[in-house]
């Protein structure tokens, strides 16, 4: 039989299949090592094997930004990206955003804001947030930054630009007003 077929043992346990990899994700600031089947993303790795339910399965396919994480500072589409790929990557989810028991900034306003009505989206939108606010203090520009403004300098986000930048995040209770005035404060 061919070592990569796939099948189960007679006491009902699969067997080694040759689809499956083990890899080391630094999750929140913790390492894991995980062996998981090459067809795992990153988001249900996080849901399923460790126990991160922050992340949501919307769409599953990076339509909505419910799963968005950060994956080396950068916001991902977690249902997008196969965790196999990701050996050695930092991820952080919403639920490593807070320092020493004090939510991050993002995370205030958005309860200063009510920016928030069901709260499926909420983990995903403020992760994009936390990610809007470095691209933005890194200068990486947007289509709502002028052509004519200065390359690699803290971009202003005002309205505009957080709309622009958060448009791969859908909220279906229609919080943006609120989300849009908690990045700004966030970002001042």
């Amino acid at each position: 039989m061919d070592p990569t077929s796939r099948g189960r043992s007679g006491a009902g346990e699969e067997r080694a299949t040759g689809h499956r990899s083990t890899l080391t994700l630094n999750v929140n600031g913790t390492d894991h090592t995980l062996t998981l089947d090459h067809r795992t993303t990153v988001l249900d790795t996080l849901r399923r094997h460790l126990g991160l339910t922050g992340a949501k399965k919307g769409c599953d396919h990076g339509q909505c930004g419910a799963c968005t994480v950060l994956v080396d500072g950068r916001r991902a589409n977690s249902c997008l990206l196969l965790a196999v790929a990701q050996d050695g990557a930092r991820i952080t989810t919403v639920e490593g955003l807070a320092e020493g028991g004090r939510l991050h900034p993002l995370q205030e306003a958005f309860l200063e804001r009510d920016a928030l009505q069901c709260g499926y989206c909420t983990p995903g939108q403020i992760c994009s947030g936390v990610g809007v606010l470095s691209e933005a203090q890194d200068g990486f520009p947007s289509h709502a930054t002028a052509a004519t403004a200065p390359v690699a300098v803290p971009v202003a986000l005002d309205a505009a630009e957080i709309r622009e930048r958060m448009s791969g995040n859908l909220c279906r209770c229609g919080a943006y007003p609120r989300i849009v005035e908690a990045i700004g404060d966030a970002a001042s």
